[in-house]
């Protein structure tokens, strides 16, 4: 396929097309002549994943890129793909180190590792609840770290196993497009439970609002 139609099939725009292919985000077309190339479904598919990294996860080129030099090592498995595309994505806290979250991650017996970006944002949100006088309690980290060990085996149960590339999109849009659903259910939950179980209960002068 030419191009025009790379952009009709994915439908990206044929000058971001041309953005991404100078960027090396997507491998360069069969050359035809002078001017023209030929596109195959390989480029299809990279061309959606980059679509994926930088317009739903927000990456810069240069982090995108990064991610595509790893998905072109055929020596890395499919898991160290996806802690690349992980570790990839925003938001990137600038902290130096992680003991509590190693800590935790250890307890529960998760084959964690050590750089990953998402210990330090978990070291940063527990240090800003200290900030706050508001700690995580042990028991509940402990409940939540259960709950999104089932969500995580929902997650990782979806992922594509015969593409690198599929594989990297599902993570991409699952990742960045489904955290805010479940922020909004969670939410939603809350509303319920409460209405359930605080309605009506009006607080004495004495006793904090929840």
């Amino acid at each position: 396929m030419r191009i025009s139609e790379l952009g009709r099939v994915t439908g990206v725009p044929v000058a971001t097309v041309k953005y991404y292919l100078r960027e090396g985000l997507v491998h360069p077309g069969r050359a035809t002549g002078a001017t023209q190339a030929q596109y195959d479904q390989t480029h299809v598919a990279r061309l959606r994943l980059a679509r994926a990294l930088v317009q739903v996860g927000g990456l810069s080129i240069v982090s995108a890129r990064e991610v595509m030099t790893t998905l072109d090592q055929p020596e890395k498995s499919l898991h160290e793909v996806l802690g690349t595309v992980h570790d990839s994505l925003p938001p990137q806290p600038d902290h130096p180190g992680t003991p509590r979250a190693q800590s935790l991650v250890e307890d529960l017996g998760w084959q964690v590792r050590p750089e990953a970006t998402a210990l330090r944002q978990l070291e940063q949100a527990l240090r800003v609840l200290e900030e706050v006088g508001a700690p995580a309690s042990e028991q509940g980290l402990q409940s939540y770290a259960r709950l999104a060990r089932q969500i995580a085996e929902l997650d990782v149960a979806s992922v594509p196993r015969a593409s690198p590339d599929d594989a990297a999109t599902a993570v991409i849009v699952g990742t960045v497009l489904w955290e805010p659903l479940l922020l909004a259910l969670r939410r939603l939950a809350q509303e319920a439970v409460s209405a359930e179980s605080l309605d009506g209960h009006q607080s004495r002068p004495d006793q904090p609002r929840p």
